[in-house]
């Protein structure tokens, strides 16, 4: 394995661990914290860390597809191949499910924490964002495996 790739892979793992914490984080804990709060509760609170989490983390989202594609390009052999494209399809995957469910509720928390109001569906929106927390969580720990597969597989 080239310098290069083994490089790309640690920054990849490091950049996509802190958002695979972020969604096991939130999985474990705020899902479940959510589901017995009040709706305004939940309309404030997720409302003002959407609002930091969306400014935040895109960079180490962001790192970390780039440098899976980095690994998995300059690695050498099928197997590290192989486990990157499965690495940088999970973070694909991952991205298209943020994008097409969870940022459009995370907007309509944001605004509603802004402007101290309570979004009517409160309690459905949060069920939907909840309806992906495991399965992005999956798709993180899927390509952290793949990542950490191009090391070891050399």
């Amino acid at each position: 394995m080239s310098n290069i790739a083994t490089a790309a892979a640690l920054v990849a793992i490091l950049s996509a661990a802190v958002i695979y914490g972020t969604d096991l984080f939130c999985a474990l804990v705020v899902r479940p914290a959510a589901s017995g709060a009040a709706d305004s509760s939940v309309a404030d609170l997720l409302g003002h860390v959407h609002e930091y989490g969306d400014r935040r983390l895109p960079v180490p989202g962001m790192i970390s597809v780039i440098a899976t594609a980095v690994a998995t390009a300059t690695t050498h052999g099928a197997p590290a191949r192989i486990a990157g494209a499965l690495a940088l399809v999970a973070l694909l995957a991952w991205l298209a499910i943020y994008l097409r469910i969870s940022a459009p509720i995370n907007r309509v928390l944001r605004v509603a924490a802004a402007s101290h109001t309570v979004p009517a569906d409160t309690r459905n929106l949060q069920q939907r964002w909840d309806s992906v927390i495991w399965p992005r969580a999956a798709l993180q720990t899927i390509a952290l495996a793949g990542l950490l597969a191009i090391i070891i597989t050399r």
